[in-house]
């Protein structure tokens, strides 16, 4: 497959490849260059619907916005004690 570098050096991946490597708006590349010339690219961030169920753990409950948002201030409770110390 082939692209073509604009003046601005902006390339357009090529919808086959964005489909078989999960790339959508937002996803972040890493270009390498290797010793033989080659351009190695790895997808490193996927958009935002790639991460749904990101979190999940089979055989636990999903907790409400309330439940999070306690044990996020009792964390913060727990750390700021230990930096009193």
């Amino acid at each position: 497959m082939l692209a073509t570098v604009t003046d601005k050096g902006q390339v357009t991946v090529p919808k086959e490849i964005r489909d078989k490597t999960g790339i959508t708006p937002g996803s972040r590349l890493d270009f390498e260059v290797q010793d033989d010339g080659t351009l190695r690219v790895r997808v490193l961030t996927r958009g935002a619907d790639n991460l749904f169920g990101l979190l999940h753990r089979a055989g636990t409950k999903p907790r409400s916005i309330e439940a999070m948002d306690q044990g996020i201030a009792a964390a913060v409770r727990a750390r700021n004690r230990r930096a009193r110390k």
